[in-house]
């Protein structure tokens, strides 16, 4: 008797706890903790808007949990939780966990196939789940209505390949975390397809259309009032549209006008992007917007400098002032060379810019960007820089504003015949000034200055101070005054005088506290590097000449007057120099944040650069964003000369290619090999020269190689970025890195070549055998390095003498 009450009360208890876990889910907008929805229960939006269940799509068995609209038939369905794993019965249950993690569970096994994976580290105790009129699926703690704007996690955070009015599809720069728009695989499968629709903020904003990794169709920048590549996107009456970059978030989203109005954007399987909206009086969905892609929205099919005209047979041309870089190649419709000037660029003084109007803006990977300037402020950043190809305005609207900078190549032009954008093209002086007559006899060009940054040497800059050495005794000894001593103009080869700004000895004393050791900031081979103070307040690093220093002296007499000239905002600025009896000392700006080998060989430091912060710096390096603090050797090239030979080597050991260490060969390829240098440096934590492996001699160069063959290249990367890692990005910046530092110059890229490398993902060449395989052994200890790798921190300037 006992027996069978016992058993009634079970089944009685058992029949409560079902009620309880079902009842909330029909005709309500929320769910508890621990409440389950499951097959036929469905939880409903306030209004009766959206409807959140499982379903099956199409002609599927295989079972989802997604939001639709509630009163739309047949069914459309704008989110999916678990698209790419999809329960194959009905057993399914939909939860959310006292942790505030919405999962669901196969019932059958207790698998959970799909988890809202929630990243909060807040300590949550009643959480609700509801689902809103937006369509968007919020978890919050319950009581705290303000959290319900920011809440703990929401679906609108995670859009499948719809896009809703308030979603936003972009970047969160706070959490890393990325929206993008993804096409389902078919009409009955909701898993990834082939097509996503992303904005790529590798320089100034700009959305793709990809097809698997490919760039399928570049939308392009926001320019204020549209994206470039699609001028027909106006303003309309129905919905507005907004583009946002700062410093929290970049992201794109449009909003209703008349919040009466139901509108979707879909990115359907087929890759196309369609706009529709709900006609109750039709009960069906209508076609507004649909964006048909024509040949010259193949991503990047005129090649650099190449512009696309649909109205032109064939369609692509030069933009004027270029000329087909492989001519048979282009009269042949194979445009993959592209274009190139027809005068070059020699970084000459009198280059301008010419404008190019009604186009689509090229491709803004690697570009920099300012929102604040002006347009002449623009101009005047690009034209300080040999570097800048390209400017514009970021913003049309109005009067206009903003200003992004483009380097390298320009690709993935077009024209259009209305609402096109302008855009400034650096131009030789005889390109605009010139008839076509005088262009052609203007094939010589004119000495370029190329200043590799791999050869950090401050002979030059000591070389000037000394050269004026005995002009100032000349001037003192005919009574001439004064804080800056001048250049005859007689003995130079310019028309401008040369002024270099005098610091006298004493000043430099009493700036330093007398050269304090807790004042040094440094020491290389030129000598030791002092922080010091001025009277006025300006801090200053003070680069004192050492009494043993080997730099040599005589050889740039000439390259004087080039310095003098070079004013660049990536060159840490000289402010003069010091000669009394026999102190010679160079005076800097100061940079307080130090040089980067301060942060990724300190064991301490090296943990505030994650991954991200160091990826960005490698770009950075490669359009030469940084400030840099030390003069190379400038060199002296004719146009058509790529290489030349010098009796002396300078240069950083463990920097210099081989060939220039070697037999002081140097080249433009000579730079290429220290950026890999420093790529594989900044991944590893460990620095190229007296670096150790616990089981064999190679050098890290020759380490990363030996991880490359055997696919560990993972091993590389510094353990402190263990948890900030993207290993896509990790692997392809090893395997560029790789690329750089071949042995034989003309396998390693161009620097255009490295830059369109990290903004791609497409397949990159299998890199050659390294120059320098070998190191040598050593004792000391690493600081934040990779496993079995030992890095000492020893900082210096080398001289070698050429073989």
């Amino acid at each position: 008797m006992y027996e069978r009450r016992m058993s009634e009360i079970k089944l009685i208890f058992g029949y409560l706890l079902l009620y309880a876990s079902i009842t909330p889910t029909h005709a309500a907008d929320t769910i508890s903790a621990n409440q389950i929805v499951r097959y036929n229960e469905t939880i409903i939006s306030p209004l009766e808007t959206f409807e959140l269940g499982f379903f099956n799509p199409g002609n599927s068995t295989n079972h989802y949990v997604g939001i639709w609209y509630k009163k739309i038939s047949p069914r459309t369905v704008v989110w999916v939780a678990n698209r790419n794993t999809p329960l194959t019965d009905t057993s399914g249950e939909l939860t959310l966990t006292l942790q505030g993690v919405l999962i669901i569970r196969d019932a059958t096994t207790g698998n959970i196939v799909w988890s809202s994976a929630n990243s909060t580290t807040l300590q949550v105790r009643n959480p609700i789940g509801q689902l809103l009129d937006t369509g968007n699926f919020i978890i919050y703690e319950e009581g705290d209505r303000i959290n319900q704007e920011d809440p703990i996690w929401q679906s609108f955070d995670f859009i499948t390949d719809t896009l809703l009015p308030g979603m936003k599809q972009g970047w969160n720069l706070i959490s890393r975390m990325e929206s993008r728009l993804t096409s389902w695989k078919s009409d009955d499968d909701p898993a990834f397809g082939e097509f996503s629709f992303r904005i790529d903020n590798r320089g100034y904003p700009q959305v793709f259309l990809m097809k698997g990794q490919k760039v399928w169709f570049r939308v392009g920048s926001w320019n204020g009032l549209r994206f470039t590549g699609t001028p027909s996107l106006t303003l309309n009456r129905f919905y507005n549209f907004t583009f946002v970059v700062d410093q929290r978030e970049i992201y794109y989203q449009y909003n209703l006008i008349d919040t009466s109005l139901i509108t979707r954007l879909v990115l359907q399987p087929s890759g196309s992007l369609e706009r529709f909206f709900w006609i109750d009086s039709k009960q069906e969905w209508s076609l507004f917007l649909s964006r048909q892609l024509d040949q010259c929205d193949l991503y990047a099919l005129c090649g650099s400098f190449g512009n696309c005209n649909m109205g032109k047979s064939p369609v692509c041309e030069c933009l004027k002032g270029f000329e087909p870089t492989s001519p048979d190649q282009w009269k042949n419709t194979d445009w993959s060379q592209g274009c190139r000037h027809t005068i070059p660029l020699d970084c000459n003084p009198g280059e301008g810019f010419k404008e190019y109007s009604k186009l689509k803006l090229p491709d803004t990977q690697g570009s920099w960007f300012n929102q604040t300037m002006t347009l002449v402020e623009c101009e005047k950043m690009c034209k300080s820089n040999c570097s800048c190809i390209a400017y514009t305005n970021s913003n049309i609207s109005g009067t206009g504003s903003g200003c992004v900078l483009w380097f390298g190549d320009l690709i993935d032009f077009k024209t259009f015949a209305e609402n096109g954008d302008t855009l400034y093209i650096r131009m030789s002086p005889l390109e605009l000034e010139s008839t076509e007559n005088s262009r052609s006899s203007s094939a010589g060009r004119r000495v370029r200055v190329i200043v590799p940054v791999a050869f950090v040497v401050l002979v030059i800059l000591v070389s000037i101070c000394l050269f004026y050495r005995f002009s100032r005794k000349k001037q003192q000894q005919q009574g001439t005054t004064g804080n800056n001593f001048r250049h005859d103009p007689k003995n130079r080869s310019g028309d401008e005088d040369l002024e270099l700004p005098l610091f006298g000895l004493s000043v430099l004393h009493k700036a330093t506290n007398n050269f304090s050791v807790n004042n040094k900031l440094g020491e290389g081979g030129f000598g030791p590097v002092y922080k010091g103070v001025l009277e006025d307040g300006k801090e200053i690093a003070v680069k004192r000449l050492a009494k043993t220093s080997n730099q040599g002296l005589h050889e740039f007499k000439n390259e004087v007057i080039l310095i003098s000239k070079l004013q660049h905002r990536n060159l840490v600025k000289l402010l003069g120099c010091c000669i009394e009896g026999d102190e010679v000392m160079l005076i800097y700006e100061h940079m307080p944040n130090k040089g980067l080998d301060s942060f990724i060989f300190d064991k301490t430091q090296s943990e505030l650069l994650d991954w991200p912060a160091r990826y960005h710096i490698m770009i950075g390096i490669a359009h030469m964003n940084p400030k840099i603090s030390d003069f190379g050797t400038a060199r002296t090239f004719g146009g058509s000369q790529i290489e030349a030979k010098t009796k002396k080597v300078v240069g950083t050991y463990g920097y210099m290619a081989p060939e220039y260490a070697g037999s002081g060969i140097f080249s433009i390829k000579s730079d290429v090999y220290s950026f890999g240098v420093l790529v594989l440096e900044i991944v590893s934590g460990g620095k190229n020269r007296g670096f150790v492996h616990k089981e064999h001699y190679n050098s890290l160069i020759g380490h990363a190689w030996g991880l490359h063959n055997e696919g560990q290249s993972m091993q590389l990367v510094a353990k402190c970025l263990s948890e900030s890692i993207d290993e896509s990005q990790v692997l392809r910046s090893i395997h560029v890195g790789l690329l750089c530092v071949q042995r034989h110059p003309e396998d390693r890229p161009t620097m255009t070549s490295v830059i369109l490398m990290f903004g791609s993902e497409g397949p990159l060449p299998s890199p050659k055998e390294p120059g320098f395989y070998v190191g040598e052994s050593s004792q000391h200890p690493g600081q934040c390095s990779s496993n079995g790798i030992h890095s000492n921190n020893e900082l210096s300037i080398t001289m070698l003498n050429g073989r």
